[in-house]
């Protein structure tokens, strides 16, 4: 009887509890709700389609070499005195036959060869050039790194820092690769610690007035060495003519009509030059006046022109395009910028092929430099890119094939290097180039036919 009592009592505050709840006992969210796991399976997925087997992988392709087609030019030491005999007006085609132009095979004996790149990435003024060099330095080294190991170092300006890193870079690396301002160079050149193979990337101050360490090779890129190359270039097309140089009042302008006259006279041209005074960068409509009248009755065979795009620009619309017009890179401000109009259609240059032919095998194996955010690499800019790729071969080479002459088509122009009582060569010879309906392309220039249509101009 009271069992029964306790149940009933039981039952009736259970009861009681449940009729309290306002929602129902499994609404979710509620106290009384049951408990979900946070995972639910899922009905299964559709079974995928077969992945196809993969396509057997092609053969790897043969190295791709390419001649770079350039005037039979003199060739220079770094005195800028001749190595060769004198032009002979055709085109250089082939390879010397004591100078292999294939790349060394990665080395098969299991040795690491270590490069140190010294670099002024702490350099306020260089540091932009210096990082630009390394992005092509190391886009050359991911291609063929096998067998090879690099070190970055990096300096800041001074000369103190730059020799006490160049000093321990000896000790620590198989080949140094820098450094890259004048001033380092000619300071690395005037010291004792050039051991070990160097590539300096710029030329030292006074070069040719002293004799360099044995196993410093020098491969900066050089406007005077363009200037010799096409004053070579135009005596294999006008023999013993007579030239007007014009020069700018910049420095390199200066040191650029002097190049070139130097090498004129020597092929037994005569000049004349006439220097301008530019403002803002702007040639004077009085001086194009005057140098109009003198064109008009004393023309010359060719006009050289140290100048740069945009005044070689004004120079053809004051002078028209009768007399022939040579120049140097600088006649060539890089794809997407400058006014691509007929200006200066015509005129010849040499500048690199990396500038002036993008579409070779040669140079399209490489990944082009990161550009700004805001607007394009300058053309200067992309040359220094382009040098540090080719820093990268001939480092290759010279471990590869220690104190053995070597020529490379490189994406700075044909190189040769080599060995001539007791000092390091090193020659390259740029790329022949024009203008043809406002775009610079390679010489001789192709039928209009043949040509891409000319790009717009940048805005």
């Amino acid at each position: 009887m009271l069992a029964n009592s306790v149940k009933l009592l039981l039952v009736c505050a259970a009861t009681g509890m449940l009729s309290a709840c306002s929602t129902p006992c499994d609404a979710p969210g509620q106290l009384c709700a049951p408990i979900e796991s946070n995972t639910r399976a899922l009905p299964p997925p559709p079974r995928p389609a077969p992945i196809p087997a993969p396509l057997p992988k092609p053969p790897a392709p043969e190295p791709v070499t390419f001649a770079v087609a350039v005037p039979d030019i003199t060739s220079y030491d770094e005195g800028g005195k001749p190595n060769v005999a004198p032009v002979t007006g055709k085109p250089a085609t082939g390879t010397p036959q004591d100078m292999p132009a294939a790349t060394a095979p990665a080395p098969s004996d299991g040795k690491v060869h270590h490069i140190g790149l010294l670099l002024p990435l702490r350099s306020a003024s260089l540091g932009p050039a210096a990082s630009l060099l390394r992005a092509g330095f190391m886009a050359a080294y991911e291609r063929d790194r096998s067998g090879f190991e690099v070190a970055v170092i990096d300096t800041g300006d001074g000369s103190d820092d730059v020799l006490n890193k160049f000093a321990q870079a000896q000790q620590e690396q198989d080949i140094v690769v820098g450094p890259l301002s004048r001033s380092a160079v000619t300071a690395v050149a005037n010291s004792d610690l050039v051991k070990k193979p160097t590539i300096a990337l710029n030329h030292p101050d006074n070069r040719g007035e002293a004799r360099l360490p044995a196993k410093l090779l020098v491969m900066g890129l050089s406007i005077e060495a363009e200037a010799r190359q096409v004053a070579a270039w135009a005596a294999s097309e006008q023999p013993r003519a007579n030239a007007l140089i014009l020069s700018a009042n910049s420095a390199s302008q200066r040191r650029t009509s002097t190049a070139f006259k130097q090498e004129w006279l020597r092929q037994g041209g005569s000049a004349d030059q006439v220097d301008l005074t530019p403002t803002n960068g702007y040639l004077s409509d009085a001086e194009l006046v005057q140098l109009r009248a003198r064109l008009s009755s004393n023309p010359p065979a060719l006009i050289f022109a140290a100048l740069d795009a945009d005044q070689a620009r004004q120079l053809r619309v004051a002078i028209g395009p009768e007399v022939p017009l040579y120049g140097t890179s600088s006649l060539n401000p890089g794809l997407g910028r400058g006014a691509s109009g007929p200006e200066l259609d015509g005129a010849r240059l040499l500048d690199l092929p990396w500038q002036v032919q993008r579409d070779h095998p040669q140079v399209m194996v490489y990944p082009q430099p990161p550009q700004p955010i805001d607007g394009r690499l300058t053309a200067d800019m992309e040359r220094l890119y382009a040098l540090g790729i080719d820093a990268f071969r001939v480092a290759r080479e010279v471990a590869l094939r220690p104190e053995a002459p070597f020529t490379l088509d490189g994406v700075t122009g044909r190189l040769a290097v080599g060995y001539d009582n007791g000092q390091t060569r090193f020659e390259r010879t740029e790329q022949a180039a024009t203008y043809q309906q406002g775009v610079v392309g390679t010489w001789p220039p192709k039928p209009l036919a043949e040509q891409a249509p000319a790009l717009p101009a940048a805005q």
